[in-house]
């Protein structure tokens, strides 16, 4: 069996294109992850835009008036960043801190069930989505993270972000449901899943590198 360090050397100089995508709820990791891979593989980090995002705190305290700029946004960010990496050449890897395809499959659609984003804005927004997504090439793995509620909101606390201290688990809950669905059925490309409530990659260095080696497997395989 390879070492962990030849396991990173051979991924940090990897032959082929590496564009990988870190998919999850909220407070599933996907932050942190994006950057210990990147720290660690020398993969070109792409995070979520949250700190100069104009909407979010918006969003959070009145999500009927501003759930439909809040998701043209991020599917913006989102296209440019994916057109971005896919761009590169064959030589290059690149990390992406969720993908253009969560707010489609998982959070416009929750806002539309809950009432949040009328009809009308969810078929525009669904609209537009399936015109961008048709300009992209898919990633070369997708990893869903996975974490269970309870755990979702103690990291989401920990964080302390004003704007998401009236997250409710029922919300969370129903995110977890429809990105269970959106797993289970998943067909870009390869994917890998991650139960961060076995697998503490943050707090475990050994099972970081039980996770880079699954990741190299993955791309190898």
């Amino acid at each position: 069996m390879k070492k962990i360090d030849d396991i990173c050397e051979e991924l940090a100089r990897f032959d082929k294109k590496i564009f990988v995508v870190i998919a999850g709820n909220i407070g599933s990791g996907k932050t942190t992850l994006t950057e210990m891979l990147s720290r660690r593989l020398g993969w070109r980090p792409y995070y979520e835009s949250v700190a100069d995002n104009p909407y979010l705190a918006d969003f959070y305290r009145d999500m009927s008036r501003w759930s439909f700029p809040l998701q043209i946004y991020f599917l913006s960010h989102r296209f440019g960043v994916h057109r971005e990496i896919s761009s590169f050449a064959n030589n290059n890897a690149a990390i992406q801190d969720r993908s253009i395809y969560e707010d489609a499959h998982i959070f416009s659609r929750v806002l539309h069930e809950e009432g949040v984003m009328d009809r009308r804005d969810y078929e525009n927004y669904q609209s537009l989505y399936g015109t961008v997504i048709g300009l992209l090439p898919p990633p070369t793995l997708m990893i869903f993270l996975k974490r269970s509620v309870p755990r979702l909101l103690e990291r989401i606390r920990r964080r302390g972000r004003d704007y998401e201290r009236d997250i409710s688990p029922e919300y969370l809950r129903k995110l977890d449901d429809h990105y269970e669905e959106w797993r289970k059925t998943y067909d870009l490309g390869k994917s890998l899943t991650v139960d961060t409530e076995h697998l503490d990659f943050i707090e475990d260095p050994e099972h970081f590198n039980q996770l880079i080696f699954k990741i190299h497997e993955k791309l190898c395989s």
